[in-house]
């Protein structure tokens, strides 16, 4: 295989375990919380997301 198609593949695969990742930490960090700790939380989620990306 090409090695270029490899690393596009890794990075597209790494992608989207970061976001399923992301969803499934907000889907069950939201299910206890009151309307108005949501705000925090999914800020808090942000972060963790930016972190694990490289951004931070």
């Amino acid at each position: 295989m090409n090695p270029l198609l490899i690393a596009v593949l890794c990075g597209v695969v790494i992608l989207l375990i970061i976001a399923w990742t992301a969803i499934v930490i907000a889907r069950y960090a939201l299910d206890g919380t009151d309307s108005e700790d949501r705000a925090r939380v999914l800020t808090a989620l942000a972060e963790v997301v930016r972190a694990l990306r490289g951004k931070r």
